[in-house]
């Protein structure tokens, strides 16, 4: 793989894209790069520039791109049609093989979205409580509802509990209906529950938040104060589900929470979601069981099509095949050595945060416990090392390497000299 370069080809799109997408884009990564394809652990741009792929479409493709068993699945399913709002026998038998590999899912109910996910498990716990305000930690993120969008990624810091937009068109009301909390602070979090226990719905929260490990203890904590004073506890396992281990951040750290919201891996690729939990919390969807008053109505025109049901089937097919985690987490345990021992050479103080299948290096000499500790390490250095990273084919996002079964030892090999050259680099600027 050669230092990237763009062509004729992809300038050309990228002008396009500046007249027609705001900012250029999307609206989720750099407008500068156009994949054209992937396979495997690799994708290409239109400039024909190779990539050792750790965005990985930012997290879904966990067996990496292409997979053939995956895309012939899909193909036969193509020939019987790709969706019809109604239910089908892939997407109930995918919903039987979540449930049987979750804790906490008993029930699940489809949507398309991660952010549509969080959004109704939110509305579950108040219809489920009564009560309004949602507590949640800052710098977790839960999607694009207004909630979800209290306290995120705020660059002026306030006192806790108090929420923080992170988007313009939040009404003033939404801010009042959600409390924060520092991450992994297991006395604060206690602390505010018992303050606001009569009006808290629930509490959510990433078993691992973005890349920090929880705390001993924090989980539990949560767990405890849910229980005791009624609060539904919501795990956001989006990124985590399926990805931590075949039954998500739960089974990986023995935390049940009563609901928990799933997307990426389920899809294999595909727009799929999922809320999932106990029966007598995934009940408000049943009017017939609830009554009007407790009804939670939910609809979606793709909610469980049949395409990425047979995606997600399959990808959860290959994810139970012995040594599958196995072999994720040895992939990532080198790069993290890497990591640590190329930027040990130039010098550079750092923190590897994350778990072998979820990582980044955060560039700071202070334990990396919380959102704040996070916002405290150098930007710039990241943001510099990351573009050598990509200079020398490897392509990942701002904050996280994904790690995908299919990455390869020549995947690995190539990554670990990538990493070399960038400590490198940064070491002679510091």
């Amino acid at each position: 793989m050669a230092d990237v370069e763009n062509s004729d080809v992809e300038r050309a799109l990228i002008e396009r894209a500046a007249r027609v997408l705001p900012a250029g884009g999307f609206g989720n990564f750099d407008p500068s790069i156009v994949v054209r394809e992937g396979r495997g652990g690799r994708v290409w741009d239109e400039s024909g520039n190779e990539y050792v792929d750790f965005l990985l479409g930012s997290g879904p493709m966990l067996v990496g791109h292409g997979h053939p068993e995956v895309i012939e699945a899909v193909e036969e399913q193509l020939q019987r049609g790709v969706t019809f709002f109604t239910s089908n026998a892939a997407g109930i038998e995918l919903a039987e093989a979540i449930c049987d590999a979750v804790p906490c899912a008993e029930q699940l109910r489809y949507v398309s979205t991660g952010s549509e996910a969080d959004m109704y498990a939110m509305r579950l716990a108040r219809a489920h409580t009564g009560r309004d305000k949602i507590l949640k930690f800052e710098g977790g993120y839960h999607g694009m509802s207004g909630e979800a969008l209290m306290s995120l990624a705020p660059q002026r810091l306030e006192n806790f509990p108090q929420a923080v937009p992170d988007s313009a068109g939040i009404p003033e009301t939404v801010r009042d209906s959600v409390i924060v909390a520092p991450f992994n602070d297991a006395g604060f979090a206690r602390q505010l529950i018992e303050e606001f226990a009569d009006q808290i719905a629930g509490i959510i929260v990433e078993p691992l938040q973005r890349l920090i490990p929880p705390a001993p203890g924090f989980l539990e904590t949560l767990r405890e104060e849910a229980t005791k004073h009624g609060i539904v506890l919501i795990f956001d396992e989006v990124v985590t589900g399926f990805r931590l281990a075949y039954g998500g951040g739960q089974e990986l750290y023995g935390v049940t929470p009563d609901i928990c919201t799933l997307g990426k891996v389920i899809g294999g690729g595909f727009p799929m979601a999922a809320i999932a939990g106990r029966a007598a919390f995934m009940a408000h969807f049943d009017k017939a069981k609830v009554g009007a008053d407790g009804f939670t109505f939910q609809v979606g025109t793709l909610s469980g099509n049949p395409v990425a049901a047979v995606a997600g089937l399959k990808t959860l097919e290959i994810l139970r095949r012995p040594g599958s985690y196995e072999r994720m987490r040895e992939t990532g345990r080198t790069i993290m050595t890497a990591l640590h021992e190329n930027l040990t050479r130039v010098g550079v103080p750092h923190r590897i945060v994350g778990d072998p299948v979820l990582f980044d290096v955060v560039f700071t000499e202070r334990p990396v416990n919380d959102y704040r500790d996070v916002l405290a390490g150098d930007v710039a250095a990241l943001r510099s090392f990351n573009a050598v990273l990509r200079d020398h084919g490897i392509l990942k996002s701002d904050g996280k390497f994904y790690i995908s079964l299919a990455h390869d030892a020549d995947d690995v090999a190539h990554t670990v000299r990538a990493i070399a050259a960038a400590a490198d680099q940064l070491g002679e600027k510091t």
